[in-house]
């Protein structure tokens, strides 16, 4: 395995200005993301944290995925006084769901070793499965190659309600022909059968796809010592009572604070991809498998978009009190929740996460907490030898192919395969015929009125039998080759799968398959500069 960093040209403006430290964009984040880390350690120590309840529950949720031992061992270290984490977090994807869920562990992994190194003291790396996310249709498919174009497979399970991922039974028998659905795409090696056979080993041992999620994820992982937290779990829950009391409590501070920030990051130039009101309470509340997103009325009330439920300020800090199951948090307030409970020396994002956490420091100083280091996520695109190879032989730049794809270079090479290029040539006939037949509408027009329209149809005819050879060349020219064409297409479709980049499509089923487990092991320990970004994976 060959590593080599790119510079990634399509981010937005405001990732690239965090990334090189410029612009307005900093002023909204309270550490620089690549900067030495011993004065947020300084900060971390002026707090308290429940350790011991959290590694209690910790140790109970891992414990029940099975978790290997250097999970439980690194668990333990938390309860150390001076231990920290880094964290991140996506949704419960199944086999992992896209690339970028395994980039964003090997992220946190990494980050949490070097900082280990270099600080001297305990950073566990923790990953947050959205487990009380309820949008199944986001998780419940992967994409494959299929020919010359990513194909979607999604599981035949139909959900009668909108009930947490944490929530969601497994159905077995879906999930096991969803899975020889997806072997049936697979070229069999000699790693197929044991990589078959662990997913169907997994599928038995796990009860939701929560559990599904984090079983495969400790298979993948099973020397780094990651930690996982479900935040779907009733046992999650029971942590975040003084949290969600706290949020309560200081709602319109967090709502305003947020809205206002969003405001001046418009202003300053940055799109972030939020939508906000001042009225917005930031929390769910769940019942009957349902969860309502709650705000303010002008009356103080809490009550969904719908008036679903209406709830004093008191009855919902009692809730959070006696029933916290039946909270829940936002994309605003789970990152103040994570904070809360864990001593964060860091927090991994990717570009749409980074770009919503700039409109939420006023919510953590609200209460009275600064903002972690945001650190943006390494970034992978994982070649092939054979797609190496077609590089090579139609010598184009592997960074623009991720940047920018090879639709038009894979145009223009068949162009050139007609001298001069058919196209060129069509253009120049039309040009010529017009010319040659401009006399004969002018004395058509000057006749009758019907006359000239009659030529301007005449020459719409001409340029349709122009059209029509020129297309039947291109055809035979595509059919003559037919191979070269669909190598690019193989090209576009492995590093720049439907526009952009790979790790948004592509699952690593393929990879895995032809390589082994090992290869996400492999990915895991080879050394990355955070600086540097996306990294292009030669195996």
């Amino acid at each position: 395995m060959e590593i080599n960093p790119i510079q990634l040209r399509t981010q937005s403006q405001l990732i690239t200005d965090y990334r090189n430290h410029t612009g307005a964009i900093m002023d909204y984040f309270d550490y620089l993301p690549y900067d030495n880390y011993h004065q947020r350690i300084r900060d971390l120590r002026e707090r308290t944290f429940e350790r011991k309840q959290l590694t209690e529950t910790l140790i109970t949720m891992n414990e029940e995925w099975d978790a290997p031992a250097s999970t439980l061992n690194n668990i333990e270290r938390l309860r150390e006084a001076e231990s920290v984490v880094v964290i991140g977090g996506q949704q419960a994807g199944l086999l992992t769901g896209p690339m970028y869920t395994i980039n964003k562990i090997v992220s946190i992994i990494q980050l949490a070793k070097q900082q280990e190194e270099k600080l001297g003291i305990p950073v566990i790396p923790v990953f947050w499965i959205a487990g009380e996310d309820h949008d199944f249709d986001e998780i419940n498919h992967v994409y494959l190659p299929y020919g010359s174009n990513m194909k979607k497979y999604k599981i035949r399970h139909h959900l009668m309600d909108k009930r947490s991922v944490s929530n969601i039974s497994l159905d077995r028998s879906a999930l096991a022909e969803w899975v020889d659905e997806l072997f049936e795409q697979l070229q069999e090696t000699k790693f197929t059968k044991r990589l078959y056979a662990s997913i169907q080993d997994t599928i038995e041992l796990s009860n939701t796809y929560a559990d599904f999620f984090a079983r495969v994820i400790f298979r993948l992982f099973n020397e780094d010592g990651l930690v996982l937290i479900d935040s779907g779990s009733e046992k999650t829950r029971q942590l975040e009572t003084k949290q969600f009391k706290k949020m309560i409590r200081h709602q319109r501070e967090i709502s305003e604070g947020v809205y206002q920030a969003s405001q001046r990051l418009a202003e300053d130039g940055y799109a972030i991809s939020l939508e906000l009101s001042e009225t917005n309470g930031h929390l769910f509340y769940h019942k009957d498998q349902e969860r309502t997103l709650l705000f303010r009325n002008e009356e103080g009330e809490w009550v969904g978009k719908q008036n679903e439920v209406c709830f004093q300020t008191n009855e919902l800090i009692s809730i959070a009190e006696k029933y916290p199951e039946r909270l829940s948090n936002n994309v605003v307030t789970r990152p103040l929740m994570q904070e809360l409970l864990f001593p964060t020396l860091a927090f991994i994002g990717g570009p749409g996460e980074i770009g919503y956490w700039a409109a939420l420091q006023p919510a953590f100083h609200t209460l009275a907490i600064k903002m972690p280091p945001v650190v943006p996520r390494l970034s992978f695109t994982i070649v092939e030898d054979k797609v190496k190879k077609l590089l090579e032989r139609f010598d184009i730049d592997i960074t623009d192919a991720i940047n920018d794809g090879v639709r038009i270079t894979k145009e223009k090479w068949l162009q050139s395969k007609s001298n001069p290029p058919v196209e060129t040539l069509s253009v120049q006939m039309k040009e010529v015929v017009e010319t040659a037949h401009q006399p004969l509408r002018e004395v058509a027009k000057s006749i009758r009125a019907d006359l000239g329209d009659l030529s301007e149809k005449n020459l719409a005819y001409l340029y349709r039998d122009i059209d029509f050879l020129t297309d039947r060349i291109v055809k035979v020219l595509k059919e003559k080759y037919e191979k070269e064409l669909q190598a690019f297409d193989e090209i576009e479709m492995t590093l720049h799968p439907q526009g952009g980049l790979q790790e948004r499509v592509w699952n690593p089923l393929p990879w895995m398959n032809a390589c082994g487990m090992e290869i996400i092991s492999e990915l895991t320990h080879k050394p990355y500069i955070f600086e540097k970004g996306h990294y292009i994976i030669y195996i």
